[in-house]
């Protein structure tokens, strides 16, 4: 990432820290106050791409995703399933052991 690059990130950073529309005008002012030397055309390019984008809501939501499915599907299970659940898992384990093996023997192995 350029110089020029990572000043326009900061600046558009900067605007939606404050709650202002992003724009080029708006970014250039900030990067000549900050005497940052940048090629002209990425202002205009930030404040296109950012447009439609919400950047709060891009920086507050950058991991939220990630792990909320797997205490969901386990707060699904009730507690009286456990075994005929672990039967299953067991029977899953043993098909996924035995189709990995099957694409060693076909040559996909990753260490041939």
């Amino acid at each position: 990432m350029s110089v020029s690059e990572l000043a326009c990130t900061y600046a558009a950073l900067i605007l939606a820290d404050d709650d202002v529309t992003v724009t080029a005008e708006k970014l250039t002012t900030i990067l000549k106050a900050a005497d940052v030397e940048f090629e002209p055309y990425w202002p205009g390019l930030f404040a296109k791409a950012l447009e439609s984008a919400d950047l709060k809501a891009l920086i507050t939501n950058v991991g939220s995703g990630v792990g909320s499915a797997a205490p969901a599907a386990a707060a699904a299970a009730p507690a009286g399933d456990a075994p005929a659940a672990g039967g299953a898992a067991k029977k899953e384990e043993k098909k996924v052991e035995e189709e990995e093996e099957e694409d060693d023997d076909m040559g996909f192995g990753l260490f041939d």
